[in-house]
């Protein structure tokens, strides 16, 4: 008998797009009902999409796939948002009020939505973690509501991405006829069933190991204080691998088979001649291997060490550092961080916080802790009903769909608004305003009222871009035209024609450039100088003066 109540999670990954089906239970487990996974080619980098129609046809593979395990239709999904481009950023508000006055709900509310306002170029704020508030008296509390100051200031931490992520996603789910039922931020899906509340509370930091990227997100005091994504993962260890003339299939083999992360030999087992092989058709010294994956894996540490050390909390993860993913079965991984970062304390999560039934093999070797994170974060049923609440039979929904002409034309104008609006975005991270605006414009006069709003944003942030541009350019020429007028005046001081360097120098002045300034008045000083000290007539005057000085002396 085919599901009619369940939860669908897509995890787009740089090497393969994976898909679940789960039903959650009273007692806080989940049953997996379907699991399915689709292997990418350069569709998805780091965890950004770059070929759109590729990325949709796995996409769309995966849902048939799970659609015909669960035998029913699936309307919707839950998406999980990763990759490179996410970071955070620390933003304070700061409220001065007039005198003693209670903190209502409506001011910190509003203090909120100053927050999200927060200016930032190309990217947008996916999700914000509240830090505290910092009252008048300097006091540092979570809840200020009820308590009278005169000044409050609200600490938030922002976790921000390319305007282009979210769109790019967007379009991929419409091309494929399914719903978004949510975004799920990967690393805050993974935590959540990877962290233990005594973990986030006393101080931690959870490394998630991918296979172009590594995030690292730093927990206290149950709050997130520090998230970024490294653009270094496993599959750097295969391709450094791959330049010793290593076909790629065979360098994956040798690392998952011999590499280990730190290897510490002994005089005993010390062997120059040692090869490690693969099924005969390549080999490799067993020394080179590790000193290759070595190097690696602790370029890779460093870096984690580094954002650690930048979220300032790295001397109070009381917790240690809890790792995940899958080059967590590289052997010796757990020692390498330890003599890099100094931290004893270091668990290897290979499964969630919370109970699985009917699981694959696949979900239990921690590659996919993300994947069931999504899965734990949704709340809607996923599974397509007809108007009474019964199972829909999606193929006559589609041939009424089909059948809908009118609304497949309105469909499609909304589908190529949004992909101009895409288009635009792209064209305006690549700094190509004019087309960007031309596209944007093309969009606005499809006339879509929902999407008017958001173009007429467009349109007037490309011009602003356009206009900062074009300003920054015709200071640069200035600047460059000053620079020109000052190497002249000073080839002209070095050739004695103190008038025309003197000139020279003062029509850079005029220019008006404040950090020129210095120098150049420092340049007419010492024209000045050199005009006064070589003037003959000058010299002579000052000759008798002194020598009159000398006779009055005497």
């Amino acid at each position: 008998m085919a599901a009619t109540d369940f939860i669908v999670a897509i995890e787009l990954g740089s090497t393969k797009i994976t898909g679940i089906v789960g039903k959650k239970n009273p007692d806080g487990s989940i049953r997996i009902l379907a699991y399915a996974k689709e292997h990418l080619s350069d569709c998805i980098k780091k965890g950004t999409i770059y070929n759109l129609d590729k990325t949709t046809q796995c996409i769309n593979s995966v849902i048939k796939r799970l659609e015909n395990i669960v035998q029913a239709p699936i309307k919707k999904v839950y998406i999980g948002i990763g990759g490179q481009s996410i970071h955070s950023i620390h933003n304070k508000v700061t409220k001065r009020l007039t005198g003693e006055m209670k903190i209502s709900q409506a001011l910190i509310d509003s203090m909120l939505e100053s927050n999200q306002e927060m200016p930032l170029a190309d990217s947008e704020i996916l999700a914000t973690e509240l830090q505290g508030y910092k009252l008048g008296n300097n006091q540092f509390i979570k809840e200020p509501v009820g308590i009278q100051t005169d000044h409050i200031e609200g600490h938030y931490l922002n976790i921000v991405a390319r305007n282009s992520l979210k769109s790019n996603i967007q379009q991929c789910l419409y091309q494929t006829g399914y719903e978004i039922a949510g975004y799920i931020l990967s690393p805050l899906a993974t935590a959540n069933v990877i962290l233990k509340d005594n973990e986030k509370r006393s101080g931690c930091a959870l490394i998630d190991f991918g296979a172009e990227t590594t995030t690292v997100s730093v927990y206290k005091n149950n709050i997130l204080r520090h998230l970024a994504v490294i653009p270094l993962g496993s599959n750097n260890i295969t391709k450094d691998i791959c330049s010793l003339q290593i076909e790629e299939d065979d360098a994956e083999a040798l690392k998952v088979r011999y590499a280990n992360a730190l290897t510490e030999p002994t005089e005993e087992d010390y062997d120059i001649s040692k090869e490690y092989c693969i099924d005969g058709k390549c080999k490799i010294d067993a020394n080179e291997l590790e000193r290759i994956v070595e190097a690696r894996v602790k370029e890779i540490i460093e870096n984690i060490w580094n954002q650690i050390k930048l979220s300032e909390y790295s001397d109070k993860l009381l917790a240690g550092i809890i790792i995940t993913g899958g080059t967590i079965h590289l052997p010796n991984l757990s020692k390498a961080i330890s003599n890099i970062t100094q931290i004893e304390k270091i668990r290897i999560a290979q499964a969630g916080e919370f109970e699985l039934q009917d699981a694959p093999d696949d979900l239990s070797d921690g590659t996919n802790n993300t994947l069931l994170g999504i899965l734990n974060s949704g709340k809607e049923n996923c599974c397509k009903l007809n108007p009474h609440g019964q199972q829909s039979n999606m193929w006559d929904d589609f041939d009424k769909q089909k059948a809908n002409d009118e609304k497949q034309k309105e469909q499609k104008r909304m589908h190529d608004c949004e992909a101009l609006i895409v288009e635009a975005q792209q064209l305006t991270d690549n700094k190509k305003y004019e087309d960007a605006q031309k596209k944007a414009e093309e969009a606005l006069n499809m006339h879509i009222a929902e999407k008017e709003n958001i173009l007429n944003e467009l349109i007037s942030k490309i011009k602003k871009l356009k206009t900062e541009e074009k300003e920054k350019q015709i200071q640069q020429e200035r600047i460059r035209n000053c620079d020109k007028l000052t190497a002249e005046a000073q080839r002209l001081l070095e050739r004695k024609k103190y008038k025309e360097a003197r000139n020279k120098a003062e029509e850079a002045r005029s220019m008006h450039i404040p950090e020129k300034e210095k120098e150049l008045n420092e340049l007419i000083a010492e024209i000045e100088k050199q005009k006064t000290d070589n003037n003959p007539f000058k010299r002579l005057i000052k000759t008798l003066k002194e020598s009159a000085d000398d006779i009055m002396k005497d």
